[in-house]
């Protein structure tokens, strides 16, 4: 005959096991507030002792979020002084680890209610929308301060581009520009640089974004990749007369295949991805007339033009280390920075000004640079010394 068998519910045993370290924390704070207490009294409780000046009056309850979940604090109270406790600051209702971890959520773009809603199962206690909107500010505060930080080091590299967010502007929505920049810094790693607000793309909002990068120490720059927006290309010329400015291997190819029937686009992509297979820009500049000629025989005079039109720009890339060309001739890196800030302001919808629509998009910035994303060498500057 088997013997009993012994069933375990597991469900029952965390949920045990969480209210007893929910218990033991409860039960080790409120015992060091009360060392603290006699500490101050200078007497245990009910001790008489003379010349005494302060004594305990009762206490009275609190909350306090914890990790470990919501506990009750008994804080002392005490006639002839103020009880002030160091382990729990004044008014506080949440641990500091807790705090963080929604700051923490706040800058990886989760909604308000989804922290309200995880800080329910969590830690027990839901959270306010207020309260989160102070976080918001604490960690706004942070973030801006990092927007403006002094640039320290030179970029041989920088990448900027424009998105579109939708913004109340002079008593309507407007679609209002953010412009991104980022930079490889002279030990070969990824760092935002730079994002500023404008209404458009215009030359004058590309020459103030640039303008500012100047004035917090940008220099060193040998490059810029974007792409072909109105101004941006006069603006690097004034404001970096000795950065190239290297157009982005996409929109070339966009601009050209607009001109192409559907039918012949394939042969003439294929003639473009050859462009990029040679070895040093003479082979390069060379392929450029070969595929030039190719659409003009085939009477796509408008296609051969945008290919002469364009391949300086797109080339430019080629007066760098061969062992750069794959990074810098594509915008992947601020792409990918995009559908970042895609995804973090599209649970908004139309932001109430420029203050709240920039903020997000600077910290979540701030929060993909700090991730893998910039902590991985991106490019070996040191073959540019040679």
């Amino acid at each position: 005959m088997s013997g009993p068998i012994v069933t375990l519910n597991e469900d029952s045993l965390k949920t045990d096991l969480r209210e007893l370290v929910r218990r033991t924390v409860e039960d080790t704070l409120n015992g060091l507030l009360e060392e603290e207490a006699g500490d101050l009294v200078g007497a245990e409780r009910y001790e008489r002792a003379a010349g005494r000046e302060v004594y305990r009056s009762g206490h009275y309850e609190r909350s306090l979020a914890t990790s470990s979940g919501e506990v009750t604090i008994h804080m002392p109270k005490l006639k002839g002084m103020r009880f002030t406790a160091a382990i729990i600051e004044r008014y506080r209702r949440r641990e500091a680890s807790v705090e963080e971890a929604m700051i923490e959520m706040c800058l990886a773009g989760v909604s308000t209610r989804r922290i309200e809603d995880v800080s329910e199962i969590l830690w027990g206690s839901s959270v306010s929308a207020a309260t989160v909107s102070n976080l918001n500010e604490k960690a706004f505060a942070s973030v801006e301060e990092r927007r403006n930080r002094p640039l320290e080091r030179a970029y041989p590299y920088a990448c900027v581009d424009g998105i579109y967010l939708k913004r109340s502007w002079g008593g309507s929505y407007e679609n209002v520009a953010v412009m991104v920049a980022i930079g490889v810094n002279d030990d070969g790693y990824r760092e935002v640089i730079g994002a500023a607000e404008g209404f458009t793309e215009s030359s004058g909002c590309w020459r103030e974004l640039l303008s500012w990068l100047k004035s917090r120490g940008l220099r060193g720059v040998r490059g810029f990749t974007g792409d072909r927006a109105a101004g941006m290309v006069g603006s690097i010329a004034e404001v970096f007369p000795g950065a190239a400015h290297r157009r982005r291997a996409v929109h070339f190819y966009r601009d050209v295949l607009a001109g192409v029937p559907k039918s012949g686009r394939s042969g003439v992509a294929a003639m473009l991805r050859a462009i990029r297979a040679m070895e040093s820009r003479e082979a390069a500049e060379a392929k450029v007339l070969e595929v030039a000629a190719g659409p003009g025989g085939m009477k796509l005079g408008e296609a051969a033009k945008a290919v002469r039109d364009g391949y300086a720009e797109t080339l430019a890339y080629t007066r760098f280390p061969r062992e750069h060309w794959r990074r810098v001739r594509t915008d992947n890196a601020i792409e990918r920075l995009n559908r970042e800030i895609r995804r973090r302001t599209r649970v908004v919808g139309t932001f109430p000004d420029g203050n709240s629509a920039l903020m997000p998009v600077t910290a979540r910035l701030k929060y993909v640079a700090e991730s893998e994303w910039g902590s991985r060498r991106y490019l070996d500057v040191t073959l540019l010394e040679g």
